[in-house]
Parts: C-alpha cells; structure tokens; sequence
C-alpha cells in the first residue's frame, strides 16, 4: 500500500490528503443544496462553512496532539504533518460546533435547524474521508483470520491492505465508511418526515453507536487511563442524539 497518490518533485500529493478534500467538498455540495432548500441565507452558509471546516480540521489536529502529547513532544516537527494522519474526527466536531455556535449567535440563525442541515453533509464527508486511513494504513482492528474477511465479503485489495506487520486485521475504516453511508441514505431518505433537532439527534445517535462497536475493534484508539476516549465520547453522543431524537421536539422542536 502506497501512501503518496503523486510524486511532483517539488511536493508530494498524499491520498489521506486527497480523500480528506473529497470528503470535505461532498459534504459541502450536499449542505449548500439542504440549506437552498431551507431558504438559508447564501452567504451565511458559505461563511460558516468556510470558518467551520477550518477550525475544525484545526480541533481534529489539536485533540490527537493532545491525546499523543508524548510523541510529538519529542518530535515537535511532525506536529503540522497531517498528510500523514491524525486528524480525530471528535476533536473536529467540537471545534467545528463552537464555531457554528458562535457564527448562529452573531447573525442569529436558529441553531438546530442549522445543525439539521450540516450533519448530512458532515456524515457523507467521513464516509468518504475514512478511506483516506485505508491508504496510510491506519483506524484498523485486530488481527482477523483471512477466511473470515473473505466470509464477510471484504474486497480483495483491501484485504490485501490489511495485511499488516505479518498478519491480516479487520477494516474497520472501511466499517465505519459503510455505517456513515448507510447513515446519509437514511437520513435523506427520513429528512422529510423528522421535526426540528430530529436529524441532529439521527447522527449523533446513529454515529454513537456505530463509532462504540468499531472502537472495540480497534487497536490504535486515544486512551483515557484504561478507556478508549472515542467510546466515551460516542456514548456522550448517543445520550445527546436521544434527547434530540424523542424529547426536544416534545419541547418546543418545530415541523421541518
């Protein structure tokens, strides 16, 4: 498995890097055409996503550092590497809501309505985005036998990229790709139907779970002590996704 997708010369184009940008301009195109659709002001829209993706590549840098502080305080220099991975998407969703927090508030836009719109396009962009892990060879699981990768139908060249340090282990970027998709298409499919916070409350939920059972396989997660920050973190999700889901429009969550 090649990192490096073209070699310039003068610069190296790294697929990590290649499929983040996919993953970011799909959700982009899909949040631009939901918020038409909402009669969201153009503008505002572009502005925050401009500022959002921003800061939140910028949280998903910080919050892996933070988690590695060790490493890279012996290799300060690898600290703006991120072609070579490391951007946890928990840390980017925390700075990215802070900053539509802030950017709602300033021009005073309903916050959850426009939460509703941007995790459609924020779920289709980890979809695509996890593939980029695949080529750093990196978000994978424990060791698997090859007869059970072939049972569960995993594609052959994946498998192939599996095979790591001598041994093959479970996909779990490519796990996690498939549970967002599959989370997008219901979410387009259901959107029509969902009142105020409930599409917000769908991803978090939907996500939550998906992320916990993954990060059981995996065995490159951030620790806290003896747990895996990510199931913390998805738990905190799910919790959050339910009210949004079965209480908030009992309280006060309007017709989309």
């Amino acid at each position: 498995m090649h990192s490096i997708a073209f070699d310039l010369g003068f610069i190296k184009i790294y697929w990590y890097s290649i499929f983040i940008l996919l993953g970011v301009l799909s959700g982009v195109l899909i949040i631009l055409r939901e918020a038409k659709k909402k009669k969201l002001d153009e503008d505002f829209i572009v502005n925050t996503l401009f500022f959002g993706i921003l800061f939140a590549i910028l949280g998903a840098r910080l919050y892996y550092v933070i988690f590695n502080y060790s490493y890279y305080l012996n290799n300060p220099s690898e600290i703006f590497a991120i072609w070579n991975g490391g951007l946890a998407i928990h840390g980017g969703i925390i700075l990215g809501l802070i900053t539509v927090i802030f950017m709602s508030k300033k021009h005073k836009v309903n916050l959850i309505d426009l939460l509703d719109t941007l995790v459609i396009g924020l779920i289709i962009g980890q979809a695509i985005g996890r593939w980029g892990n695949f080529f750093n060879m990196e978000a994978y699981g424990s060791v698997v036998g090859l007869a059970n990768l072939k049972a569960i139908g995993i594609p052959q060249f994946i498998i192939n990229g599996m095979y790591i340090d001598g041994a093959y282990h479970h996909p779990t970027f490519l796990y996690e790709s498939i549970w967002c998709l599959i989370g997008f298409i219901l979410l387009l499919i259901n959107k029509k139907e969902m009142k105020e916070g409930q599409s917000l409350g769908f991803y978090l939920t939907w996500y939550g779970i998906g992320r916990f059972l993954i990060e059981s396989l995996r065995t490159d997660s951030l620790m806290f002590g003896s747990f895996k920050i990510a199931q913390i973190i998805s738990l905190i999700f799910i919790i959050v996704g339910i009210y949004f889901l079965f209480v908030y429009r009992k309280t006060g969550g309007k017709n989309e």
